[in-house]
């Protein structure tokens, strides 16, 4: 039985009440828009191939602004749209882990 996708991409959007740091208050939202704008755009969405969820909590808040990647299981910091880009072309096109946003 084969994957209903490819890959699929759960970012943290979590914010906390309590003022904590969180993810959703480190720009999560803004790479979020902007990786789902950017797989559509290259037609990379869709039942076989990617699919960019929201996701709560990922309980790892001090790594921050976060994503995961199944079913491969990686886990990747980032901070800029550039940082965004560079997980798409790099891990989901070529299928190479980016090393220096990957979190253990």
């Amino acid at each position: 039985m084969s994957a209903h996708f490819e890959h699929h991409v759960f970012f943290c959007l979590n914010q906390r009440e309590d003022g904590r740091s969180c993810c959703g208050n480190q720009g999560a939202e803004a790479a979020f828009d902007h990786m789902k704008s950017r797989i559509k755009a290259l037609k990379l969405n869709g039942r076989g191939k990617v699919r960019v969820n929201r996701a709560g909590c990922l309980d790892r808040c001090s790594d921050g602004p976060l994503l995961v990647i199944y079913p491969a299981a990686v886990w990747y910091h980032f901070d800029t749209p550039a940082d965004i880009d560079e997980i798409i072309d790099t891990h989901i096109q070529q299928g190479r882990i980016v090393t220096r946003l990957q979190v253990e």
